[in-house]
């Protein structure tokens, strides 16, 4: 499951992403001080739940749930906010949950628990059917180091064995449906898990170093500031 954080003060983003590292399977991929940049955001990446104030600047966390709201797949909505009268207005955009500030350990804790009850991404153990020559393979996808796209197929590599699948690179990542893959560059789909070593490439990319893998897999500039925050890498200017 992957959440982002908008929040305008510094420390309440700090703080309540300690609370997810530390007491969930929840990962955070974005942190923003203002409700426009995260929409711009969130309609370009995947995003299962927005931990949101409501006093923000421009437009206002209300008014951003509302847009979301209108979402064909909806990211599921945390208000963290001192505004206690706005409680109704979340029952109304269907808001998971509604926490006030100051909150207590145990309050936050509760509303994680009941976040990695609802997520799908702990199936843990889901599997997938993929093909060698003429016969299907059944595997785990937790089993799989990277992916590659090919043509109108996708090369899908567990271990040291190749496999394929008949469907493009992008629907492929939308049925892994778990946070520990992501799509590094257009072409190849990694297993965060997997990562052995990041290089430094040209025009502040990377290369990544997979266990057990020979290739090399590019990150590209479009997804370098996606990469740095799942990976915890500051960004070196």
């Amino acid at each position: 499951m992957r959440c982002i954080i908008i929040d305008d003060e510094y420390l309440a983003i700090e703080e309540v992403k300690y609370f997810i590292e530390k007491f969930s399977n929840i990962k955070v991929v974005g942190e923003f001080d203002n409700s426009l940049s995260a929409l711009k955001y969130i309609e370009k990446n995947k995003v299962d739940v927005i931990f949101l104030d409501i006093n923000m600047p421009n437009l206002d966390g209300m008014s951003f749930a509302k847009i979301i709201s209108r979402f064909e797949i909806k990211p599921k909505i945390v208000f963290v906010t001192a505004y206690k009268e706005y409680a109704f207005d979340a029952f109304e955009v269907e808001a998971f949950d509604y926490i006030l500030k100051p909150y207590s350990e145990d309050r936050i804790i509760s509303t994680l628990v009941k976040l990695d009850k609802n997520s799908k991404s702990v199936i843990k153990n889901k599997k997938i059917t993929l093909h060698n020559q003429q016969k299907m393979i059944v595997v785990s996808i937790n089993d799989i180091s990277y992916c590659k796209a090919s043509e109108r197929e996708t090369l899908v590599y567990v271990e040291t064995k190749e496999y394929v699948t008949h469907m493009s690179i992008s629907n492929f990542y939308d049925k892994l449906e778990n946070e520990k893959f992501f799509k590094s560059h257009r072409s190849y789909i990694i297993n965060v898990d997997k990562i052995k070593e990041i290089i430094p490439w040209f025009n502040n990319t990377y290369n990544l170093k997979l266990e057990n893998v020979d290739e090399l897999i590019p990150v590209s500039r479009s997804n370098i500031e996606q990469f740095r925050q799942i990976m915890g890498i500051k960004d070196m200017k």
